[in-house]
């Protein structure tokens, strides 16, 4: 096992002398009189000291399109209802689609259906400017919901750069999802146009999707058009009478520049609507406005990602995940993206690492999980593969282990800038990331990033250093959200997250921050273990079970059981001819006993066929936990949120066993 926190790669000093960060840094010191002397945590520290100096800073620094001047940086009436640079008119899409080469290629698209497709600017252009003209055309005005059943694919992003470019408010849903989850969603929107499609494939199958797709317009009866795509079948015919075809509007003749103008709106016109995971009631429709999305956008990626015109970046994502927004975004950069529409490791474990030569991928963006399964297959990249234009990793999703790290290291280049970014869909960004100007240490994230006040408060609401606590963002930022849709009076928004700590942002996380300002995120705060007086994220506990060979996949809870006893089961899906025999859980408890401590040991280890996940991906940890303490199951999860369906039926079985 790789030690937590062991050196592993520093960035030589020509990479620090050329990146955006270094570049932003001399900008700010030029325009101040302020000195960084080349230090991150100095220059973070200035962002969050003065806050509204920092991000006037980024608006002229990256250039702000704007119609008008605004009045102030940011308005504070409270945490909750805070608007920024207010006076100014601005456009997400004219961002993404500006500068640069018309020749430039700014998106590859690949899937298991189609041809790679090399996109240039001028076609990313002519195509948003035909789709968002169509809209119009239909009565599309601005604040109007646009909504999208549609996969990762070039289609889909078109959609949403049009949908943006005319002041309308975009929402989508990956085609995996259940009609139930995307009506749960949509439905409290109300959207006027829907752009949907067949199916998709995924490792080798079709999957067929129009009964759903009309199910789910039966059930919006706000709807007034449908936008059909055919995906699955080119020749195919929409299952919905009146439908306009993709295929139709798109030939259409391009208006031209001078005869296309993008809406610009205020700052807190909403941009998308995007939703928390749903693991328990109505996901909560959570409103971003254009130009939080953009500043989000401008720093995460081109300061801490260090994007910028000749590199091209790749997430594997699906369209309903906030990744898929962050992916789009990258294109304000100037960089190019690749999209994939398919499995990761079908027709071969390898796939992706085949997409990163093939596609000349400079960072490449994955999960933990993806790791661990490249481990289990035994895959080594640097084997078959030449990733020679492979500089940048970073890792998203769930909380990376120290032997995350190092794999890349061994299995795939020696050189190699490794990183880890944990934030939400709440912020459409990150509060802890990478930076160019830092070393690589294992199982860390290098770095609170910029603008965002970030601390770990103890239970007593005090900050901490060196010990585990809440993540908290103690001064608002431009990307929280403008609001919760439906929310008139904002108890909703405060409720979620202003009500634990008063006043102060909290996320849900579990963080440590190091002396040197490192972070180690250390697993979802709602779902934690508090035993015998002991607080500690369940990550823990699942960095130990990844690393025994016959465990495939794992699930904690502790909860109080009859007598208020505290009861630690933990939950195991074994690989393919493994036993759970009393040898086994004897090493598991071993190894948990002497990597964490005697009160991560659980009272019982169980053998299950599924390990239940949302259609995000997250662990559903805290519905198996209310099961288990006697909540029926209608009361704990919204079950088209479930990844698998059934997925807790042998949970339900476990709990009412006991």
């Amino acid at each position: 096992m790789t030690r937590e926190g062991a050196l592993l790669w520093s960035p030589p000093h020509d990479r620090i002398a050329q990146s955006n960060m270094t570049q932003f840094m001399r900008w700010v010191e030029e325009k101040t009189g302020l000195e960084f002397e080349g230090n991150y945590q100095t220059l973070h520290q200035w962002s969050v000291d003065q806050y509204e100096d920092f991000w006037e800073c980024c608006w002229e620094f990256f250039g702000i399109i704007s119609q008008g001047q605004y009045e102030r940086v940011v308005n504070l009436k409270s945490f909750e209802n805070t608007s920024w640079f207010e006076g100014s008119l601005v456009n997400y899409a004219e961002h993404i689609l500006r500068g640069g080469s018309l020749e430039d290629v700014v998106i590859v698209h690949a899937s298991e259906l189609r041809k790679k497709q090399f996109v240039k600017r001028k076609e990313l252009i002519r195509d948003v400017r035909v789709i968002a003209t169509q809209l119009r055309a239909m009565g599309v005005k601005p604040r109007d919901r646009v909504v999208a059943y549609m996969p990762n694919i070039y289609e889909t992003t078109v959609a949403f750069l049009a949908t943006s470019a005319i002041g309308a408010v975009w929402s989508s849903a990956a085609p995996e999802f259940g009609k139930g989850t995307v009506v749960d969603r949509f439905s409290q929107i109300e959207p006027k146009v829907i752009f949907c499609t067949d199916g998709y494939r995924y490792e080798g199958k079709d999957y067929n999707r129009e009964a759903e797709v009309k199910a789910t317009i039966n059930s919006l009866p706000t709807l007034e058009h449908v936008i059909w795509l055919s995906y699955l079948d080119p020749d195919g015919l929409s299952p919905v009478s009146g439908s306009y075809y993709w295929s139709d509007l798109i030939d259409e003749d391009d208006p031209g520049q001078d005869d296309f103008t993008f809406t610009r709106v205020s700052s807190i016109h909403p941009l998308w609507i995007v939703y928390s995971s749903g693991t328990t009631g109505l996901p909560k429709p959570i409103i971003h406005s254009h130009i939080g999305a953009l500043l989000e956008a401008f720093v995460v990626l081109q300061l801490h990602f260090n994007l910028r015109p000749g590199r091209r970046m790749f997430f594997h994502t699906t369209s309903g995940w906030i990744v898929w927004n962050l992916l789009i975004g990258g294109l304000c950069t100037g960089a190019s993206i690749v999209l994939y529409d398919g499995s990761p490791t079908f027709p071969r474990a390898d796939m992706l690492w085949t997409l990163v030569d093939e596609c000349g991928i400079t960072l490449f963006g994955l999960s933990p999980t993806y790791i661990r399964k490249m481990v289990q297959k035994g895959v080594r990249p640097s084997v078959k593969h030449n990733l020679s234009q492979l500089d940048s990793v970073m890792m998203s999703g769930s909380p990376a282990a120290p032997d995350d790290f190092s794999w890349f290291y061994d299995h795939v280049k020696s050189d190699l800038w490794v990183a880890s970014v944990s934030g939400g869909t709440e912020i459409a960004g990150g509060f802890v990331g990478p930076s160019p100007l830092l070393p690589v240490r294992a199982g860390e994230i290098q770095c609170r990033m910029l603008g965002k006040d970030v601390h770990a408060y103890n239970e007593s609401g005090d900050s901490v250093i060196g010990q585990v606590g809440e993540l908290v963002c103690v001064k608002p930022i431009p990307s929280m959200p403008v609001s919760i849709w439906g929310d008139s009076n904002g108890d909703r928004y405060k409720k979620s997250y202003l009500e634990f700590f008063s006043g102060v942002w909290r996320h849900g996380d579990f963080l440590k921050i190091s002396e040197q300002g490192g972070c180690y995120i250390k697993g979802r705060s709602d779902s934690s273990i508090n035993r015998y007086g002991v607080r500690f994220g369940t990550s823990d506990i699942y960095r130990v079970l990844d690393k025994i060979e016959e465990v495939e996949d794992s699930l904690v809870v502790c909860y109080e059981s009859e007598g208020a006893k505290l009861h630690m089961p933990l939950f195991v899906k074994l690989k393919e001819n493994s036993k759970l025999d009393v040898t086994l859980c004897e090493r598991i408890r071993f190894e948990l006993r002497e990597e964490c401590s005697p009160r991560h040991v659980p009272d019982e280890i169980v053998r299950v066929d599924k390990i239940p996940y949302t259609l995000t991906g997250k662990k559903m940890e805290v519905p198996v936990r209310n099961i288990m303490k006697g909540f029926t199951m209608a009361e704990v999860v919204d079950l088209e949120s479930l990844k698998e369906k059934g997925s807790l039926d042998e949970y339900l079985t476990y709990a009412r066993s006991k």
